[in-house]
Formats: C-alpha cells, structure tokens, sequence
C-alpha cells in the first residue's frame, strides 16, 4: 500500500506547500496533479462539486503522483466517510471551534478501534494502489486529518484541540477568521489585531507540537510564513492562478473590456 508522503514530511517538521481546486474538471485536476503541489485541497465546501465528479479527481490526482485531500461541506461523519471511501488521502474539516468537534471529526476518519469509521467501499483502496484488506488495515496511519481553526472561539481553544491524538494539521482559512473577529458594527479586525490571532495559533501549534498552516495568495507571503514556522500551507487556487494570469494579459495589451473577477 502506497504511503502518504505529505503526513510523512509534516510528521518530521517539513513545511507541505499546496493549494486549493475549485473548478471541478478532471482535465485540470489531471495537469494540477503533474505541476509539482506535493498535496491538492478539492474544496466542496465552497465550489459546486458533486460526489461523482470529486471521486474521479481523486483518482487522476492519486495516479498523477500528487496527495488528494478534500475540503469537505462540514465536519459530520457522512461527509468525511464519504469523501474518504471516494479516495480522498486526508480530510480538511472547517470551522472547528470546540473539542468536542475536533474529536467528532477524528474519529469519523479513524476505523475502529480508534473511531467510528464504517468499514466499506473500494475506491480508497485503488487510489492507495492496495487491496481493500491492505487499506482497512492501514488507513488509519495513512490518512491525513486537517482541522481548521477558522474563529475567536476556535483559537481560545486551540491548546485543547492541537492536543488531541489524531490531529496531523492545522489550517487557517483567513478570510472566515476575519470575518468571525468582525465587531458589533460589522468591521473587520484591525490587521494588527488579525495578525495578533494568527501569532497567537501559531504559537498553539508549536506548543502542541502541531503543524499549523494558513491560506496564502504570493509567493512572498508563504516563504514570510514558512519562516514564522508554518507548515501545511496553500497558494491561491487553480482558479485563482487562471483567473489572475488571465487579468495580467488584459492589462498588459491593454484590452478594453468587463471585468468583474477582482475577488478571485
């Protein structure tokens, strides 16, 4: 059974610089996979994905060479179970504020005896190059489990939660952390106060001995990041990087016309 490099590498303190698919094709996911990103997020919380379509990008990102993971909807267990009998190698889970989620969400990726895990389905076993016996009883050292630390409440309880066995990563989706430091009047924080509360996550992680990561848009902003001691960090998306070159060339030829992409 195939081993999963990118629990490996952050097991030994290696940052694991990947990022995020949006688009929901197999051709892209297919050349994503073959572009050098040692993991590959498929985000079905926030894109228009569906179960079938997810699963056959699994199984082009696994035979490219590259870790799938999925981002899924919530921490539930029919969305992990699912996303993990489809083929996916890991599971990011959003918006984990308390212990009691953070445990939910592990054991759902775990077979018994240390989760709640069903046991059944084939399609993880291909990806991983195994039998399914091979899988069932390997998986639970194999599959990489992301926990998001995406709000105040979260953050409070980050020693708690880094702590628990079973966690292998953290992530922080900047824009949902934002937006839940709003105040009373709707404002976002101020960038110090927001960069205090990264700080302060960080220092969870190093505490805990858990590799903490962020969402990043440059290249600049990860090597700044892998410098503090981040470790499982994105880059933009495929749909960001299409877009955003997309826009340089309208700019530079000097192309008259609508555009309204800003927020990609």
């Amino acid at each position: 059974m195939k081993s999963n490099p990118v629990k490996a590498a952050l097991k030994r303190g290696e940052p694991q610089v990947g990022t995020w698919l949006s688009l929901g094709t197999v051709f892209s996911s297919r050349l994503m996979a073959r572009v050098g990103f040692p993991w590959l997020t498929i985000d079905m919380e926030h894109s228009p994905i569906d179960w079938d379509m997810a699963a056959t990008m699994f199984a082009v990102i696994a035979e490219g060479g590259c870790v799938p993971l999925c981002r899924v909807p919530c921490g539930s267990h029919d969305h992990i179970k699912r996303a993990l009998d489809a083929g996916a190698w890991g599971i990011v889970v959003p918006m984990v504020d308390t212990v009691e989620q953070a445990k939910a969400a592990i054991a759902a990726c775990k077979y018994p005896p240390a989760g709640n895990r069903s046991v059944g389905g084939s399609m993880h076993a291909l990806n991983f190059g195994a039998s399914a016996g091979e899988y069932f009883a390997q998986a639970n050292d194999e599959i990489l489990v992301v926990l998001q630390t995406e709000s105040p409440t979260g953050a409070a309880n980050a020693e708690a939660i880094y702590s628990l066995p079973g966690v292998d990563a953290i992530f922080v989706g900047p824009n949902d952390l934002a937006a839940q430091m709003r105040g009373p009047d709707g404002r976002d924080p101020e960038p110090a106060a927001f960069e205090a509360m990264l700080q302060k996550i960080l220092a969870a992680g190093k505490k805990t001995g858990t590799p903490v990561g962020l969402h990043t848009q440059t290249v600049a902003e990860v090597e700044k990041r892998i410098a503090e001691g981040w470790q499982f960090i994105a880059v933009g998306s495929e749909l960001r990087m299409m877009v955003t070159q997309a826009q340089r060339f309208v700019s530079e030829l000097k192309i008259k016309g609508s555009s309204d992409l800003a927020r990609y």
